[in-house]
């Protein structure tokens, strides 16, 4: 069975930096058409040259309805069709004492790591069963394939990351759910959670305090910090035709840091 994304448009959120990027970059490499999604990717049209027919850039925020409708018309405008939706798009608190009477950290990531997830599949999702409804002749066909990203945070309570962490367990349960939901139209909803990886926002943090460095890999029975790339491969996985009879399941990628009793450390 193929790991191929070749042929398939995708279109991937969170893909102006980070894992979002290092994703897009693989489904690129690996012949997909690829619609990279964020609030700013200005930055990315440097890096394509030779792939220009088969990548596009949007920006925008897609908390808002119209942004992401906007986004969807555009993918189909310049692709015809989309098979494949990555959430990436992630909102990573910084870590901090629980609020005292003030909800809007908790809005925000709800908003960012929930809510807008939510609403860009079911968008998503109407659009694969459109088009299996007007192609009988490719009944047997996977519809589509949505791949959240969320995190080990999820299900590891952190009184430094309150906020962050409901919203990521939020999002497993909204993986699940929507999985079931969706699987009688041939739709698969899965989710890869992440231990520590390897982008800017955790780079820079290592900068400031040297000795997480260290934390994080005493805490990973592997050894080291992941790479962006790691994630990239199990997306590709969970979006291919190898995986084509799972649904509802958080692919966990973290070294084995969630399988040991350690010191808690941000995961990112």
């Amino acid at each position: 069975m193929s790991f191929s994304v070749q042929g398939r448009t995708a279109i991937i959120t969170g893909a102006g930096n980070g894992v979002g990027l290092a994703v897009a970059r693989r489904f690129v490499e690996g012949g997909a058409k690829v619609v990279f999604a964020d609030l700013d990717v200005a930055g990315l049209k440097s890096e394509f040259r030779d792939s220009e027919e088969s990548v596009r850039y949007y920006a925008g925020d897609l908390r808002e309805k119209l942004t992401r409708a906007n986004l969807l018309a555009l993918t189909l405008s310049e692709f015809e069709r989309v098979d494949i939706l990555v959430n990436a798009s992630r909102e990573v608190q910084t870590a901090d004492p629980i609020a005292d009477g003030n909800d809007a950290v908790m809005n925000t990531m709800l908003a960012q790591n929930l809510v807008q997830h939510y609403n860009l599949t079911l968008l998503v999702a109407d659009q694969f069963m459109k088009q299996k409804s007007e192609s009988p002749e490719f009944s047997e066909a996977p519809t589509g394939a949505v791949v959240n990203i969320s995190t080990i945070a999820a299900r590891r309570a952190n009184p430094q990351l309150v906020e962050y962490s409901v919203s990521c367990a939020a999002l497993d349960q909204l993986t699940r759910s929507l999985a079931a939901a969706l699987a009688p139209e041939g739709i698969r909803v899965n989710a890869v959670a992440l231990g520590s990886v390897m982008t800017a926002k955790l780079q820079s943090e290592l900068v400031v305090n040297s000795s997480s460095r260290k934390e994080i890999v005493r805490g990973t029975p592997l050894g080291r910090i992941g790479e962006a790339s790691d994630v990239a491969s199990a997306v590709q996985f969970m979006c291919s035709d190898a995986a084509r009879f799972i649904t509802g399941q958080i692919l966990t990628v973290d070294g084995g840091r969630s399988l040991v009793d350690v010191v808690d450390v941000p995961c990112h």
